[in-house]
């Protein structure tokens, strides 16, 4: 799939369909696509007559995570410090608009599913992936922090494997995502994806509109993924993160793909 939009949004029915659509960065998230996504959900919000939003990934990948060349533009401290502040509190915001709308959200997950990807793949109602998807929270190797999406993985698959997840920082295939609850369903290959997302719509739809989206607010109400003041307290320690040394080092390494030199 190519289009000159980095966020390709259509629509069928109450059914909704949007697509990252940066394949030659593997659907890294960029500012562009970021504004596209955040103006989908605010529609969304308001919306009753849609029904069931499917977020999937083109050429084969689902969401690299954050544009690491965006992160990494030279700025002064102090400006730096805040506008990752800002960027890294829009991108809390966004998991829990994400996962606060009326409709069902489905992910459906090809080939790369890192860091901020990761991110809409546990906020999503519902995740299934395909058996050569890739799962990981590898911020920690580029001297950032896995602020914004852990409290995310935690809900999804418990703090023990969230733990090993943000701190081992090792890639998770299919299965292993599948077994610790990441995802809920691992199929073959796209045509049965694609198969298994029918099939959850045409379920989802026997259900009556208002009853489910009252169903996802009572859900919530059992606990939130997010603490009270959790999300500002993120924010400020991946500002810092990002405006440290290490990030530099690490997003340095990470683009000409050598072992970062981290000073003790």
């Amino acid at each position: 799939m190519s289009d000159e939009s980095p966020f390709l949004v259509t629509r069928t029915g109450g059914v909704v369909r949007a697509v990252f659509n940066r394949p030659a960065r593997r659907n890294a998230l960029s500012a562009d696509l970021v504004e596209r996504l955040d103006a989908l959900l605010a529609e969304l919000k308001e919306d009753r007559a849609a029904r069931v939003l499917v977020l999937s990934g083109a050429g084969g990948h689902f969401c690299a995570g954050l544009d690491l060349t965006e992160v990494g533009a030279p700025l002064p401290p102090e400006q730096k410090l805040a506008a990752q502040a800002e960027r890294n509190r829009r991108t809390g915001a966004r998991f829990a608009a994400l996962a606060s709308l009326p409709q069902v959200v489905i992910a459906a997950v090809q080939g790369s599913a890192f860091a901020g990807g990761l991110g809409f793949v546990c906020a999503a109602d519902m995740a299934f992936a395909t058996a050569d998807a890739r799962f990981a929270a590898p911020e920690a190797r580029r001297g950032l922090v896995a602020a914004q999406i852990l409290p995310w993985i935690t809900h999804r698959t418990g703090p023990s494997a969230a733990k090993r997840m943000v701190l081992q920082g090792r890639t998770l295939n299919a299965e292993e995502a599948g077994r610790i609850g990441l995802v809920h369903e691992v199929v073959p290959d796209a045509a049965a994806l694609d198969a298994l997302v029918e099939t959850t719509i045409a379920d989802v739809m026997q259900g009556a509109p208002g009853a489910l989206a009252e169903t996802k607010g009572m859900l919530a109400a059992l606990g939130g993924a997010v603490p009270p003041g959790y999300a500002e307290a993120a924010a400020a320690s991946f500002a810092r993160c990002a405006a440290s040394g290490e990030a530099e080092e690490g997003i340095a390494a990470f683009k000409q793909k050598r072992a970062p030199n981290w000073v003790a």
